[in-house]
C-alpha cells in the first residue's frame, strides 16, 4: 500500500508541476512569443511589397512550363486595406440568396465574397464571414481565369491588369449572368460570361472570337490564390490547405507547411477532377470542364515577405480557327461546405468525389452515415443536442446484445470474489501462482476477464466518428443545446476554477474544466465502481485515476461529444445495474465508493 501511496503522490506532484509550469512559465512565454510574432507580422505587412508577380497571370504569359503561372502583377505598391483595394478597380456587384460581394473588372477576378448565412461569431450582429479578399491586401484570396500563349507566341492576351468591359448597371445574381468583353485590338475578341446559382457554384464560360485570317491557339487556365498562411489547429483530425481529386488518382492533399518545404505538387494530367483550397468550414474549388485534359498543380511562392499558395490548372490548347470562335468552361465553388449541397453538386453536376471536399477521414464509411442519422433526427426534433442523445440510444440498442454479454460476464466475476480472495490467501507470496489459479478459475467458470472492456472498445469507432462530425461539419457550427451550451462544436465554456463564472477571472485554457466534463467524469467514475476492483493494486489505482484523467482530457473536446459520453455512461450504469440484479449480484456501489475514499491503514 505504501508503494501505491507513493505512486499516487508522484502522479499528483507531477500534475502540480505540469500545471505550475504551464501557468507560471510556459503560458507567459507563449503569450509573449505570440505578441512578438504578431508585431513582426504587422511590421512585415506594412513594409511588404508584392514581388515581381504575386501569383496572378501577366498579360502575354506563355505555357512553356506546362502549368498555369505562379508569377504575376508587376507592382511596387505596398499592401493596402481591404476597402482601399476594393476602391482601386471598377466592379460588378454580386448579390444572391447566399453570397454578396463583387467581381473586379481588372483581371475579371472573383475576389470579393462574403457569406450571407454565416457570421464570424455566434453573435448574430457580428460581421459576415469573408471568404474571398481582393488583390492588394496581405490577405488576398481570389479566383482568376485566363489564357496563356504557346511558347514563343506573341498573341496579345487578357492578363491580370486587363480592364474588362461590362454592360452599364451589370449585376451578378442567381438569375442574371454577367457578360464581360475585351478586344485585343489585333482581331481577337474575348468574352467571359459569369453566372451563379442560388448557393455557391459559379460557372465561368470563356469564348474567343477570331476575326483574323489565321488560326489562333491559346491555353486556358484557372487558379485560386491565397496570401498569408491561415492559422490552422495543426490537428490530424482535419485537413486544411490545398486539395483536389484527379481522375483515378483519388484525393490529393497538401498542407501549407508541406508546400513551403517542397517544390510543389504536380500530379499527372487528367481529364476529370477538381482542385482548390479548403478551410474547416469553407472552400474555394475549381472544376474544369469535363472531358478535356488539364495539368493540375499546387505551389507556394513569396509576395514580398508574405507566403502565397496557389492551386491552378492549365488546360490543353484551345484551337480557334480563322473567322470562327471557340469556348471553354469552368465551374468555381466558393462557399460553405454544407453536406447536402456538396453531395447535391457531386450528383447533379457529375463532379467526381466532390464530397471529399469535407474531410470525413479514414472512417468515411461510418462518419458520414453518423452525420446523416444525426441530421435526420435533428430535422425531427429541431435540436442537434437532442439528436445526439437519441443517437446514443440507437447506438446502445445496436450494441445491446454485446453489452449484455459483457455485463453478465462482469457480474459472474463479482460472484467469484470470495474464491479469488481464497486464492490470494492460499498463495500470499506467489504472484505468479495467484495469476495462474485465477486464470484457471476464469476458464472453469467460462469468464472472459477482458469482457468489461468490450463495451468501450467497440464504441471507439462510433466515438471517433461522432467527434469527426461535430468537428468538421458546418451544420454543427454554432448549434445550440440548452442552458450555457450555445455551440455544440465548441468546448464547454464554463470552468470550476472560477466557480462557473461567479469569480470574475478568466483561467488559462488548460484550466477550462466545465460542468459537462465534470458530469462525464463523475458518471465514468460511478460506472467503474459498479465493477469489481482488479486484484492487482496498480491496476486498481489506474482505474481509480482514469476518470480524473479523462475529465481533464475531455474538457477541451466539443461539448456535443462530452454530452454524448456522459449520457452513454448514465445509460450504461442503468443497464449494468439491471443485469447485475438479474443475475442475483449485489450492487455494491456505495460500498466500493466507501472503500475508495476510506483512509488506508498504515503498513506495519
Amino acid at each position: 500500500m505504501t508503494e501505491n501511496r507513493n505512486m499516487i503522490l508522484a502522479i499528483a506532484l507531477s500534475l502540480a508541476v505540469l500545471l505550475g509550469w504551464q501557468y507560471f512559465i510556459a503560458g507567459p512565454r507563449l503569450e509573449k512569443a505570440q505578441i512578438a510574432e504578431q508585431a513582426a507580422q504587422q511590421q512585415a505587412a506594412a513594409q511588404a511589397t508584392p514581388a515581381e508577380g504575386s501569383n496572378s497571370a501577366p498579360s502575354g504569359a506563355t505555357a512553356e512550363n506546362g502549368a498555369a503561372p505562379t508569377v504575376g502583377l508587376k507592382t511596387t505598391a505596398a499592401f493596402v486595406s481591404r476597402e482601399e483595394a476594393l476602391a482601386k478597380s471598377p466592379r460588378v456587384p454580386i448579390d444572391t440568396p447566399e453570397l454578396t460581394g463583387s467581381i473586379s473588372l481588372s483581371g475579371a477576378r472573383i475576389d470579393d465574397l462574403s457569406l450571407k448565412l454565416y457570421h464570424e461569431t455566434i453573435e448574430p450582429t457580428s460581421p459576415l464571414v469573408k471568404l474571398l479578399n481582393p488583390f492588394g491586401t496581405d490577405q488576398a484570396y481570389y479566383a482568376e481565369f485566363g489564357f496563356m500563349a504557346p511558347a514563343g507566341g506573341s498573341i496579345a492576351l487578357p492578363g491580370a491588369e486587363t480592364v474588362w468591359t461590362a454592360p452599364e448597371g451589370a449585376r451578378l445574381t442567381s438569375s442574371t449572368p454577367v457578360k464581360l468583353t475585351w478586344d485585343n485590338g489585333a482581331g481577337l475578341v474575348f468574352t467571359r460570361e459569369i453566372s451563379v446559382d442560388d448557393h455557391a457554384m459559379f460557372t465561368v464560360k470563356d469564348s474567343v472570337a477570331n476575326n483574323t485570317a489565321s488560326a489562333a491557339t491559346v491555353y486556358p487556365y484557372g487558379l485560386v490564390t491565397r496570401y498569408g498562411t491561415p492559422q490552422v489547429p495543426g490537428t490530424w483530425v482535419l485537413h486544411e490547405g490545398l486539395l483536389g481529386v484527379f481522375g483515378d488518382q483519388g484525393l490529393t492533399e497538401a498542407t501549407y507547411k508541406s508546400l513551403k518545404d517542397s517544390e510543389g505538387v504536380k500530379p499527372a494530367s487528367v481529364s476529370t477532377g477538381w482542385l482548390g483550397i479548403t478551410d474547416k468550414y469553407w472552400a474555394t474549388a475549381l472544376i474544369p470542364e469535363g472531358g478535356v485534359t488539364f495539368q493540375p498543380r499546387f505551389s507556394w511562392a513569396l509576395a514580398g515577405s508574405v507566403d502565397t499558395y496557389q492551386a491552378n490548372y492549365l488546360r490543353d490548347p484551345l484551337q480557334v480557327p480563322a473567322g470562327a470562335s471557340a469556348a471553354t468552361e469552368t465551374r468555381l465553388f466558393a462557399g460553405a461546405k454544407t453536406v447536402a449541397r456538396v453531395d447535391a453538386y457531386e450528383k447533379e453536376l457529375g463532379i467526381v468525389k466532390f464530397d471529399r471536399l469535407i474531410d470525413w477521414g479514414w472512417f468515411y464509411w461510418i462518419t458520414k452515415p453518423m452525420f446523416w442519422l444525426i441530421d435526420y433526427l435533428y430535422k425531427l426534433v429541431g435540436n442537434f443536442g437532442i439528436a445526439i442523445l437519441l443517437v446514443t440510444l440507437i447506438v446502445k440498442a445496436i450494441f445491446f446484445p454485446l453489452a449484455n454479454k459483457s455485463y453478465a460476464s462482469m457480474s459472474k466475476m463479482k460472484m467469484l470474489q470470495p474464491a479469488m480472495a481464497d486464492i490470494k490467501a492460499k498463495y500470499p507470496d506467489d504472484k505468479v501462482k495467484q495469476q495462474q489459479e485465477t486464470m484457471e478459475l476464469y476458464k472453469r467458470e467460462k469468464i472472459n476477464p477482458l469482457a468489461g472492456c468490450l463495451p468501450i472498445v467497440v464504441q471507439i469507432p462510433v466515438f471517433f466518428s461522432l467527434y469527426k462530425v461535430l468537428y468538421v461539419t458546418i451544420e454543427m457550427r454554432h448549434a445550440p443545446f440548452f442552458g450555457w451550451i450555445h455551440d455544440l462544436s465548441a468546448s464547454d465554456p464554463t470552468t470550476i476554477f472560477n466557480l462557473f463564472g461567479l469569480i470574475p477571472w478568466a483561467p488559462p485554457h488548460m484550466l477550462m474544466l466545465g460542468i459537462w466534463p465534470i458530469i462525464m467524469g463523475i458518471t465514468m467514475f460511478v460506472q467503474m465502481k459498479l465493477n469489481p476492483a482488479p486484484p492487482d493494486p496498480t491496476q486498481a489505482m489506474l482505474f481509480t485515476w482514469m476518470p480524473i484523467v479523462f475529465t481533464f482530457m475531455m474538457a477541451a473536446f466539443p461539448a456535443g461529444l462530452v454530452i454524448y459520453w456522459s449520457w452513454n455512461n448514465l445509460l450504461s450504469i442503468l443497464q449494468q445495474s439491471l443485469i447485475m440484479k438479474k443475475h442475483g449480484v449485489k450492487i455494491e456501489l456505495f460500498d466500493n465508493l466507501k472503500t475508495t475514499f476510506a483512509k488506508k491503514p498504515k503498513a506495519g
